[in-house]
Formats: C-alpha cells, sequence, structure tokens
C-alpha cells in the first residue's frame, strides 16, 4: 500500500552528513512546501542533546551549509525537530525512540520514514531494536546510506539483516549520485530523443569514459577510507551507477521495476576484468592550486596500501556494447574536481573532403555532472572562408549548461529528491539488493586478482592526473583521457 510518511526517524543526526546534507535539504524542502505538513522529525544520535539544543546544533548547521536565499522558513522548519539521545547498540533505548516517535493524541494513523546514516556495524543492531520497539511493523520504510557493506559476504549479511524486518518495497538504498539532476538527465537524453538511441551502440560508438576525480584528501575520513580505498569508495557504487545508466536497454516504463531491471541486466553483463587492465595509486606529496600538500601516508600518519586512485578498462558482454571499452577513471588530490561521462563516437566511415585537404574528428558526447551540470555535443563544421587552399573543418561544441537552460528553476541538493522520495515512496532512484550484490560480485572479483598478482599502488604526486600508467591503459587502445 502507498503512503506518504507523516514521521521521520534521522539516525546520525549528529554526524557530518546530517549536517552538510540532511538538514539542509529538509529545510530546502519545507521552505519549499514540499514537506508533508503534519511531518515530524526525530533526530538521534549518542550525542546529550535535548530538543532545544538540538535545534541550536541543527540552525549553525543551516546557517553553514544552506544558501541564504533558501533559509527564509528556516525557524518554521526548526520547530517540526526534535531530538532523542540513543545508543543505537543498546536495546532499551529504542522503546523511548518509539514514545517519541508515536503521533499526538489525535490518534492519527499515518506512515513512518527511517533514515540510516551511521556506520554499517550499526545497521543490524539498530534494525533489531527497531523490530523490538515496535517501529518496523506497519506503514514503515527504511533508507540506507551507503556503505552497504566491504564485499558481497558482508552485504549479503546486511541485507539478510534488514530483509528480516522489511521487504523489498519498502528497502530504500541510497547512492546519492542517483538524486543529480544530470545523473537523471543522462535517461531525458537518451529516451526523450530519438537523435541518440538509434546511435547508442557498438557500431557507432567506439569508446566510453567515466571520471570522478576529486581534489579533496582524506579530510574527516580518515579510519573509513583506510579500510575502503578508491574502489569501493566510488567504483562499486557511483561509477557503477553511471555505467548502467549509460548501457541499459530502454526500460518499458519509467517506474522503479523497470528502470532497476535494465539496470541489473548490465551489471550482471560485465566481463571479469584482470588485472592488467587496471591501475591503481596513491599520492604523494604534491601541489594543487600552488599550494603544497602531504602525502597520503603522512595525512594517514602511517604507511598503507590503500589505493586513492583506480583506473579499470571494463567490457559489457552484450549485442549492444560488445567490444566498446568503458574506461573508468576516479581519485584523489587530482588536479580539478570533476565528474563526468564522455562518449566516444566513432569517425565518419568515409570522408568525402579528403581531397580538398580537410581532415575529420569524431562526434564526442561529453556530460557534466559536478561542479557544473551540463551537457556538450561536439560536432564537425565548416571554417568559414572561400576555401581557395581548400576546405578546413573544425570540431565546435554545441554546449547546454543547465543552469542557463533552466534559469528560472532552483538548483538542489541532490538528497532534496532522494528524501523527498523516501517520504512518499518512490524506488526509481533508489538501489535494488540484486543491483548492489552485482556490483559488490565484479568489484570482489577484481580486488582477488590484485590480490594473486600482488599488486601495490603506484605512486603518484598530489596534483597530477594518476600515476602514468593509467595513461598507457588508455593509450595502448589509442585513446587518450578527456582532461581538457
Amino acid at each position: 500500500m502507498s503512503f506518504t510518511a507523516d514521521r521521520l526517524i534521522l539516525f546520525g543526526a549528529t554526524g557530518d552528513l546530517a549536517q552538510r546534507m540532511l538538514l539542509p535539504s529538509l529545510c530546502a524542502l519545507h521552505g519549499d512546501g514540499l514537506l508533508p505538513a503534519d511531518l515530524r522529525i526525530v533526530c538521534t544520535a549518542r550525542s546529550d542533546h535535548d530538543d532545544e539544543s538540538y535545534r541550536v546544533f541543527a540552525r549553525a548547521a543551516l546557517e553553514t551549509h544552506l544558501p541564504a536565499d533558501r533559509r527564509p522558513a528556516m525557524e518554521d522548519f526548526l520547530a517540526r525537530l526534535f531530538y532523542q539521545q540513543l545508543d543505537a547498540t543498546r536495546r532499551e533505548g529504542y522503546r523511548e525512540l518509539a514514545a517519541r516517535t508515536e503521533r499526538g493524541a489525535d490518534g492519527k494513523a499515518g506512515g513512518l520514514a527511517i533514515f540510516l546514516s551511521t556506520a554499517p556495524s550499526l545497521f543490524e543492531p539498530t534494525i533489531a531494536g527497531l523490530a523490538n520497539a515496535g517501529l518496523t511493523q506497519g506503514n514503515v520504510r527504511i533508507g540506507l546510506e551507503k556503505p552497504l557493506g566491504t564485499d558481497l559476504a558482508s552485504s549479503r549479511e546486511i541485507n539478510d539483516a534488514v530483509a528480516a524486518a522489511f521487504p523489498e518495497s519498502r528497502i530504500f538504498r541510497i547512492d546519492h549520485y542517483l538524486g543529480k539532476e544530470t545523473v537523471q538527465n543522462l535517461l531525458a537524453l537518451r529516451f526523450a530523443n530519438i537523435l541518440f538511441e538509434p546511435v547508442w551502440n557498438a557500431n557507432y560508438i567506439e569508446h566510453v569514459q567515466i571520471t570522478v576525480a576529486e581534489t579533496v584528501g582524506l579530510e574527516s575520513r580518515v579510519a573509513y577510507y583506510d579500510d575502503s580505498g578508491a574502489l569501493r569508495d566510488m567504483v562499486q557504487n557511483h561509477m557503477l551507477q553511471l555505467l548502467a545508466l549509460v548501457c541499459m536497454e530502454p526500460p518499458t516504463s519509467f517506474d522503479a521495476t523497470a528502470v532497476r531491471d535494465e539496470k541489473v541486466k548490465v551489471l550482471r553483463a560485465l566481463r571479469k576484468v584482470d588485472a592488467s587492465e587496471t591501475v591503481i595509486g596513491q599520492y604523494r606529496a604534491g601541489a594543487l592550486d600552488g599550494s603544497a600538500v602531504p602525502g597520503y601516508d603522512q595525512e594517514l600518519g602511517k604507511e598503507s596500501d590503500t589505493e586513492t586512485f583506480v583506473a579499470i578498462k571494463a567490457l559489457v558482454d552484450n549485442w549492444r556494447w560488445k567490444g566498446v571499452p568503458f574506461y573508468l577513471r576516479t581519485g584523489k588530490r587530482l588536479p580539478e574536481r570533476v565528474t563526468e561521462i564522455v562518449v566516444q563516437f566513432r569517425d565518419v566511415p568515409f570522408s568525402i573532403f579528403g581531397a580538398r585537404g580537410a581532415t575529420t574528428e569524431p562526434n564526442r558526447l561529453v556530460i557534466g555532472i559536478q561542479p557544473e551540470e551540463n551537457i556538450e555535443l561536439a560536432l564537425m563544421a565548416k571554417v568559414p572562408g572561400l576555401d581557395r587552399e581548400g576546405i578546413r573543418l573544425r570540431r565546435v561544441a554545441l554546449d547546454i549548461a543547465m543552469r542557463d537552460a533552466f534559469s528560472g528553476h532552483q538548483r538542489r541538493i541532490a538528497y532534496e529528491r532522494l528524501l523527498l522520495d523516501l517520504l512518499e515512496g518512490d524506488q526509481t532512484l533508489f538501489v535494488r539488493r540484486d543491483e548492489v550484490e552485482a556490483q559488490w560480485e565484479w568489484i570482489d572479483g577484481i580486488r582477488a586478482a590484485w590480490a594473486d598478482a600482488s599488486r601495490a599502488p603506484r605512486p603518484y604526486p598530489a596534483g597530477t592526473w594518476g600515476p602514468s600508467a593509467a595513461i598507457a591503459l588508455a593509450e595502448r587502445d589509442g585513446v587518450s583521457w578527456h582532461d581538457d
């Protein structure tokens, strides 16, 4: 039965994600009148707060992370917030949480949404505590923030624990990249325009690049990141979701089941990767924007073999994509912060301009996801002139900046869409269990290949595009990374 939640329990309510994303997103939705009018938000964490002190805490987070023009209704939003201190590992505290979550004396029957923004090790005790307190019964759904395990086995353990209390239709596994407008626009680009889909296959596309580059180092994620590394932190979730959206067949409709059915087919079609088709690296001291930055081991305070960079040549073994390489690249302390998808088309089979001294270049589609959301299509055009010395052709870009194209629309935080969908029960932009497990199976195969080959990260200076071997990985196929 479909329902809109009138109560939200926010676990990890004093954490970094809550301060930077969750509270600002909820406040922005409130300001736009998009939250249910009677929504009550019960925030919980181990920190010692009462309602009023937590509202002071939340106000500071909003003033830091939410633009001023989106704060007009901040005080009204803060009145929605209530706080219940809870040690998630101690079952007795959940009864008090349940009491704070109940509706008022009107006895109105509504729905409950639960958002877990906690360490994965707390998922099982949290769900057990919720079940013991009766908070998993009736109109209840749960949202789970990544990471969902560290490998296939641990992911299954978490999924089994969640499934013991919630059916799949009530489980919302979050990958915040799916809340980004340009990621959603990828579906519109492919399936709302007849221009692209006929050529969206191996006959016309030479290769695809997906880059997720970060300029930051460890920041506040020291313990988590050293246990995870770039492969599990970025490739397993964000990058494989982007790849699935690029590669999926047209779904029968834009609903959760149809979209996710097509994505999981792609993930299951990924060919097992050999260690020779990957490059791993770890940044050393270098310079970014003219400032010296320390190396990974210096930031960590000890030596480590955790990769901060990974490049992979992936292949999707199905009819549409047979033989088309997908080059995935992600890393920390790279020269710029950018997430983009580059679709490189094949060149024309025969150029009628060659006899006139002109050369052609293949068309290229660049989908920018962050920091700027834009779509750029590179086409060949004739350079103006009388052509007495021969025809000149040049590649020119049709550039659509989303901010300019939709200037009258508010640019939203990705979590706004995801939190609203959680409250209303739309699973389309959330990840299904079989997707997660297909992703982990592929990732575990790569890690096993590294172990068999005794692969260790190659050093690269901070402020560069990773180890030189990553350039060679693409160049041996005649491909250059899109770094401009």
